[in-house]
């Protein structure tokens, strides 16, 4: 198989379980579509390249990270 180029096609897939995942999701409303069902979040990404799904996957990681901060403020953590 040959090494993927930075121009090709991709997508992924995440499910995150967590105990807070709806006020997680509610701060992912802007950034990816997802399915939320109990304390799941399921996504699922694609691009017309690497490089494209990598700045997607950046945004995301950036809006989790933010929103599980501001979710451990309001519980005093």
């Amino acid at each position: 198989m040959a090494s993927p180029k930075k121009s090709d096609c991709a997508q992924y897939e995440f499910k995150l379980i967590h105990e807070d995942a709806k006020a997680l999701s509610a701060g992912l409303t802007t950034e990816v579509d997802y399915i939320y069902n109990d304390n799941e979040i399921f996504i699922h990404e694609s691009a017309d390249s690497i490089a494209d799904l990598r700045a997607r996957w950046n945004s995301l990681m950036r809006g989790l990270i933010a929103s599980e901060q501001a979710v451990a403020a309001t519980r005093g953590d």
